[in-house]
C-alpha cells in the first residue's frame, strides 16, 4: 500500500533491524505515513518503540554506517538522528492525561494504542511497522485511511476532549485544512468555536508558528476563514478580524475588507513564494477601520491608511512575536507604498513619480509589483483587463528608467560630508537642505543623475544662500 523509495527502504529496514536486536517493537507513526499514502513529500520520520526511544536512536547510529550524532532530549524521553535529508525522532510509546490550565501533558509509559489514542487528528493516528508481527502492514484504528480519501480531518476521540486538552490542535486542525485542502469535520469544527477561548493558554510562539504554515500554503485563505468561521480570528488577530463588515449609508455601501484581503493574499500566493510579501499582502489594507470616513458627496473614503497601517505593523509584529528586524521593514515599506503604484496610474506617468517609487521601494520594487497586481480584485473583467494594462505600461517605465538613471538602492552623488567640505560647514540644517535639493534636482528630472551635474547644482545652491565655497 505504502511505496518507498530505496532509500527510505534502506533506512526503515535498519531501524526495524536495530529494534529487533533490542526486542523491541517499532513502528513509523503520524504524519510521515499520511504523507506516503497521498504522494506528499515529507522529510520527517517520527518512530514509536514499545521501550525506550533513546535507545533505540542509539542502536541506529550504531549500526548505521554514517554513524549520525544523536541529539537526546532527556525531559520528553525523545532522541533525534539525521540521515542525509531525513530527521528521524524516536520516542517510546506513551499516554497522556491533561489538567486544565495546561495543555503540557502528564506523561506514562503506554501501549501503541494508547500512543495512538492521543495523536490529533485520524489521518495523524495512523501506524507502519517496521518488525515483529505488524512488520510492512498499515495500522489504522479509527479509519484515517477513508478519512485521508475523502479529504476529512476528525479527531480520533471526542473532538471536546481533544481540543480542551490541548488548544494548540485547534490551529493544527485549521493549518492541516489549509495545506491538504481538506475539511474539517463538522461535529471537531463545532468543538473549535465552543472550546476556542481555550487558546489563551497556548503561547504565542506557538499560535505564530502555525499561522506561518497556514501563510506558506497554496491557499492561506482557506484557513483564516476557518480562524474566522471559528471565532478565533478575533482573538489571535484582532487587527485582521477588525477588516470583516460592510457598512452602508445613503444606499452607498464598501466592500468587506477581510475577504478582499483573504483574496489578495491568495493571489500573491499564487504569483510568490516570499512569506514576507504575504504578510505584506495579509496586512496591506489594515489601516483602513481605522481610516474609514463617509463624505456625502463621494462616499466611503479610507484616506491615508497605507501609512497608518504601516505605522501599525510593527506593533502587530510585536505581539505576533514575528521578527523586528529587516523583515518588519520590509513589510511596513510594501504596506506604505502599495497604493503609489495606483495612482500612478490614474494620471499620466511621469518620469518624476517614477524615479521617486524606485528610489523609495528599492529592490523591492518588483515585489510591490506582484503585491498591486494582486490587489486587484473586482468582478468586472473590463476593470482587472484595465488595470492590468495600466500596470504593465508602468512596469515598462521602471525599466527603461531604471536602466537610464539608475535609481535603485540609490543615494545622491554628494553627500553632506562634501557639502560640509566644499562650504566650511558643520552639521546643520543647511547641509541638509543643500543635499534634499540635489536629490529633488535629480528625482525631477532637473540634472542627470552624475557626480558632475550634482556638483554644479551644489555649488549654486550654496551661491543662493549666500555661501562661499573654499579654495
Amino acid at each position: 500500500m505504502i511505496s518507498f523509495t530505496p532509500k527510505e527502504k534502506n533506512i526503515l529496514s535498519l531501524i526495524g533491524q536495530c529494534a529487533d536486536e533490542l526486542g523491541i517493537d517499532s513502528y513509523v507513526i503520524g504524519g510521515y505515513v499520511r504523507d506516503k499514502l497521498i504522494g506528499r513529500a515529507c522529510k520527517d520520520i517520527d518512530i514509536v518503540c514499545i521501550g525506550s526511544g533513546i535507545e533505540l536512536a542509539r542502536q541506529v547510529s550504531k549500526k548505521h554506517d554514517a554513524k549520525p550524532k544523536v541529539a537526546v532530549f532527556q525531559n520528553f524521553g525523545t532522541a533525534q538522528i539525521k540521515i542525509e535529508d531525513f530527521e528521524i525522532e524516536f520516542v517510546g510509546a506513551r499516554k497522556e492525561s491533561y489538567r486544565k490550565e495546561s495543555r503540557n501533558p502528564i506523561v506514562e509509559d503506554g501501549t501503541l494504542e494508547d500512543d495512538q489514542n492521543r495523536r490529533d487528528f485520524t489521518i495523524n493516528a495512523l501506524g507502519y511497522g517496521l518488525n515483529g508481527k505488524h512488520a510492512g502492514t498499515v495500522l489504522d484504528p479509527f479509519d484515517g485511511i477513508a478519512d485521508l480519501k475523502a479529504g476529512i480531518i476528525k479527531t480520533p476521540l471526542d473532538p471536546d476532549i481533544t481540543y480542551s486538552d490541548d488548544p494548540l490542535r485547534m490551529m493544527r486542525a485549521i493549518r492541516f485544512a489549509t495545506q491538504l485542502q481538506f475539511v474539517i469535520d463538522d461535529k471537531s469544527l463545532d468543538s473549535i468555536a465552543k472550546n476556542k477561548d481555550r487558546i489563551a493558554i497556548i503561547s504565542q510562539e506557538r499560535i505564530t508558528d502555525e499561522l506561518i504554515k497556514i501563510m506558506k500554503s497554496d491557499k492561506p485563505s482557506i484557513g483564516f476563514t476557518l480562524l474566522f468561521d471559528t471565532g478565533l480570528l478575533p482573538i489571535i488577530m484582532p487587527t485582521i478580524y477588525a477588516l470583516h463588515g460592510i457598512e452602508t449609508r445613503n444606499g452607498i455601501a464598501h466592500k468587506d475588507n477581510f475577504y478582499h484581503t483573504i483574496q489578495v493574499l491568495d493571489n500573491v500566493a499564487e504569483l510568490s513564494d516570499n512569506i514576507w510579501l504575504r504578510w505584506s499582502a495579509l496586512y496591506h489594507d489594515v489601516g483602513k477601520p481605522r481610516s474609514k470616513k463617509f463624505d456625502e458627496k463621494i462616499g466611503w473614503t479610507f484616506h491615508g491608511h497605507d501609512v497608518i497601517g504601516a505605522r501599525m505593523v510593527k506593533k502587530i509584529f510585536k505581539r505576533l512575536k514575528l521578527p523586528l528586524d529587516n523583515r518588519l521593514q520590509y513589510v511596513q515599506k510594501m504596506v506604505r507604498l502599495h497604493l503609489r503604484p495606483i495612482s500612478l496610474t490614474k494620471h499620466n506617468i511621469t518620469d518624476s513619480a517614477v524615479r521617486r517609487m524606485l528610489f523609495e521601494a528599492g529592490d523591492d520594487v518588483e515585489d510591490l509589483m506582484v503585491l498591486c497586481r494582486a490587489d486587484i480584485t473586482s468582478k468586472n473583467e473590463f476593470k482587472v483587463k484595465k488595470y492590468q494594462n495600466n500596470y504593465d505600461l508602468l512596469t515598462r517605465k521602471i525599466i527603461e528608467l531604471e536602466e537610464k538613471d539608475r535609481l535603485r538602492n540609490w543615494q545622491p552623488p554628494i553627500d553632506g560630508e562634501e557639502i560640509m567640505k566644499t562650504f566650511n560647514l558643520t552639521p546643520s540644517r543647511m547641509v541638509g537642505d543643500i543635499k534634499l535639493s540635489i536629490r529633488e534636482a535629480i528625482l525631477n528630472g532637473d540634472i542627470p543623475n552624475e557626480y558632475e551635474a550634482a556638483k554644479s547644482f551644489m555649488m549654486a545652491e550654496g551661491q543662493k544662500l549666500g555661501l562661499v565655497p573654499n579654495t
